[in-house]
This record gives structure tokens, sequence and C-alpha cells, in this order.
């Protein structure tokens, strides 16, 4: 345990993320006034400065290191936090001699500080000294987040976001649940039963959908989950029916289904998602390690992957992801070089590469209290090894989201081909346009005029869902409906 202790309650979302991205092996709490005796960290909010103490163990003493940093009274809250997280990044770096590769920065898009910046006709020079100054973000992060954020921009221009809208279907079964997942899955064997009730009331919140957004453009939609395919081919028809049936999907940009796991795939089902339209499609693999997929609980085997795959392409799916995560257990640089020369043989349209984080939700917790944080291994060269694939095969990188408790402190980066890009992948990032979601466990968005956020969310159990689907309804009147509607 390393407990961080404040004089103040505020900033302890920032404290705790930036010190655990130093220490990824340590539990840390963040508390407020309670007993000093036991902590690593000390922090001291006063009116015009922070104070941070250093606790260094050295037997057989103990050697304090204080370090503070000065403001005006009128400095903004904003500020008052860069300069917080720039005195934490400073102290336990030098302390630990450790760079962070995106420094101080926690939270998942940082290429929104380049977007914004853009769109104020900043040019590159300019952007990147700020994000080095301001942030500590290494050069290479800083042109990556800022090519992205420039491919985004274009990419996002021919979109409607006052007058259109995106909509997110979740479909919350899988045959397994992975060791690393925190999404809302349910084992299909225990609900095949129920499956039927679900989509008949998943209808029932798509026709209030349709209804509320009639005037508005569709833009994209995307089948998630959980993973979609574990529906039957004739489960599969009756969703996409509906969707066709509700919705007008003439002016749509992009229609996207997880795939996913290749011991959900079938050629019928395949065929039912072409008959469809469906313009994009995902067949991940996560890793082309046998030993692997057995660890983490993907019950499918590499060759599996493959036949997957290919029963696609013969289908006549153009527009291919796969996804790969790094930093699995037990992994090393030469399997990672595995997985890609394999995953290059089959030369997908996109690639999605995942650094693994830890989710509390996750069973990967108890797979390091029993192994070590050791075991899970990601690296620069590692990344590089997955960009360098994605550039051999055409592709260019269009999206970048971080997570907690992320594997090396890395991050999530989509790469594709021209044309190619997930469009859905890009709005949910940047939080540009309005997203109404629908099924078990879904967080629909609204972006209101002013360009502020609201939120909310359907309750995540199946069972709760189906019984309370009315009021998941009312949830979405009152963000929607009449004043709130973006």
């Amino acid at each position: 345990m390393l407990t961080v202790c404040v004089n103040k309650p505020q900033f302890e979302y920032d404290i705790h993320s930036l010190v655990k991205a130093f220490y990824p092996e340590e539990e840390v709490k963040v508390i407020c006034g309670a007993d000093e005796q036991d902590y690593k960290i000390l922090i001291e909010f006063g009116d015009t400065y922070i104070k941070m103490t250093l606790n260094i163990k050295k037997e057989p003493q103990i050697e304090e290191k204080v370090e503070e940093i000065a403001y005006d009274m009128n400095t903004d809250r904003q500020t008052v936090k860069n300069l917080l997280k720039q005195l934490i990044y400073n102290s336990l770096s030098e302390h630990l001699n450790i760079r962070l590769p995106w420094g101080t920065l926690t939270g998942i898009r940082p290429t929104k500080i380049p977007m914004a910046m853009l769109q104020e006709g900043k040019e590159d020079a300019e952007i990147m000294q700020y994000m080095k100054s301001t942030y500590f973000i290494s050069e290479e992060k800083g042109a990556l987040s800022i090519d992205i954020a420039k491919r985004e921009r274009e990419l996002l221009s021919s979109l409607h976001y006052k007058d259109g809208y995106s909509l997110y279907i979740g479909i919350p079964f899988c045959p397994t649940t992975c060791l690393y997942c925190s999404f809302t899955s349910y084992p299909i064997c225990a609900w095949k039963k129920r499956v039927t009730e679900y989509l008949e009331v998943l209808e029932k919140e798509m026709v209030f959908v349709a209804e509320a957004f009639r005037d508005k453009v569709l833009d994209t939609v995307y089948i998630g989950g959980g993973t979609p395919t574990t529906l039957e081919p004739q489960e599969l028809e009756w969703l996409l029916a509906s969707i066709e049936k509700h919705f007008d999907l003439s002016h749509l940009k992009e229609f996207t289904v997880e795939a996913g796991r290749a011991d959900s795939i079938t050629r019928e089902k395949l065929k039912v998602l072409k008959k469809h339209n469906i313009t994009r499609i995902s067949v991940n693999p996560q890793t082309m390690k046998e030993e692997t997929l057995k660890l983490i609980g993907r019950q499918h085997t590499v060759s599996q992957v493959k036949e997957a795959f290919e029963a696609a392409r013969e289908v006549g799916f153009d527009n291919i992801n796969m996804d790969i995560i790094l930093g699995l257990p037990e992994e090393a640089e030469e399997d990672v070089v595995n997985t890609i020369e394999e995953i290059k043989k089959l030369h997908p349209d996109s690639l999605t590469v995942h650094s693994l984080a830890i989710k509390r939700a996750s069973k990967m917790n108890q797979w390091i209290e029993e192994k070590g944080i050791s075991t899970l291994r990601n690296t620069d060269a590692t990344m590089k090894i997955a960009a360098q694939a994605a550039q051999d095969m055409g592709m260019e990188p269009y999206y970048l989201y971080r997570q907690k408790n992320m594997s090396g402190n890395f991050e999530n980066v989509g790469y594709a081909a021209p044309g190619k890009y997930g469009i859905y992948n890009i709005l949910i990032m940047e939080e540009m346009q309005t997203i109404a979601a629908l099924g078990a466990g879904s967080i629909s968005k609204a972006v209101m005029a002013d360009g502020r956020i609201e939120r909310t969310d359907n309750v995540k159990d199946v069972a709760l869902y189906i019984e309370r689907i009315d009021e998941m309804i009312e949830r979405k009147k009152k963000l929607f409906e009449p004043s709130g509607k973006p």
C-alpha cells in the first residue's frame, strides 16, 4: 500500500492516477486529514503554494525530500492542477529515474488537446512546445497525437454534428469471459433461452430512439458487446432487420459489427451480416500464441482465427479490423513478433493495438496477485514492432485513447489503410457527436448546443435491463427531450 496524504480534499483523482503510473505494482490510496505517520507522499495545499514531501526509505533512517511550487492567488483551477501534476511528476521522475511517455497526462483522450489547438489555428511546432512544456509529453507521443488529431479533424469534417447522431447497440453475451475483460458480458450458454426476450426489449428501445431522432441524420451504427456474433444466424437476421425497419440508413457512412471472437464466427453468420450491408467487421485474435489464448480464456485456436478471417474475405468483406493486446501474461517480445508476422500474412484493413489495461472488475487482478505484475511486459520496443507492422501494411494511425493502469504507461492506437478508418471509434473518443446507446450496460452521450456533454446509462444486468426497459427509455427521454434534446 502506498499512501498519499493531502491536507485538503482536491485533485484526488489526478493525484492517484499520476502516482499509480509511477508505481503500477502498488495499491495507491489518497487520503485526506488522516494520520500522517505512515505516508510515502505528503501534499500540502496552501493559498499560493503546493508543497510535496517524499519519504525515501534508506535504512536505518528515513530521508525526506521536500519540494514546493508557488503561484498567484488568482491562478485558475486548471493551471493549479497542472502545477500540482508537474510537481508530482518531477519529484517521482527524479526519485525513480523514470520518464513516462505521456508525462503528466492521465486522461483517456490526449488528442483533444492538439485537436482544440488546431481549431484555434495553431501550428504543429506551437502545439508540440505547449504539450512538452505543460504535460512533459515525449517528442514521439506528441508527434503521434498531433498526427492523429489532424487526421481525425479531416475525417470528421464530413459528418453531421448538429443535425446528426450515431447509434450503438450492445449485445452483452460472449462464449466465455476473458481474463482481462471488464465489459458488460455474460456467458451465452446461460442466457440462450432469454436472447429472444432481450432482442424484443432492445427493439422497444429502438422504437423510442428512432422517433426521438426522426429529424436527425444517422451517420454510423456500431453493434458491440460482448460478442454480437454469439447470436445465432436467425437472431442476427432479426436484429439487423429490426434496425432497418426503424431507422433511416440512407445516409449511413459506416455500419460496424464486432464479430470479435473466432469461436463465435460461422460462414452462415457472415452471410447474414453481408446480406444486411454491414460495411466493417472485426476478427480479433488478441494474440497468435496458442498458450496465451488458453490462459486468457479464449476458447479458440490460432487456426480458427485464420479460418474466420479468410471466410470473411470469401464472403465479400473488404473492411476487416483485427485487435491485438500487448502486455498479455507471460508474453515476450518474440511472441509479439510472431503475432505481428501472422497478422501481416492475413493483411487486415485495419489493426487496433491495445496496451493491456488492468481493470479492477476483471479477473486479471487475481492473476497479478498470484503471479506478480512482472509477468505483464509491454515495452517501447513491442509498441514499435506493432506500429512498424501497420506501416508495412500501408496503414496510418487514425485514433488514439488511453486507460487507467495501462501496461507500460502507453496507449491504444487504431491503424487503418486509407478509406478504411473506423469512424465510430473517432466519434466515441472525440465526443463531438451525440451517440444514442441501446442495450444492457450501454451509455448514451448527448452533445448539447453549448458543447456540454450529458450522459445516461442503462443498467448492466441483463435481467434488470429486460425488467426495467421502460425506466431505461424514460432516462433517455430526460436526456434527449424536449429541452435537453441535442
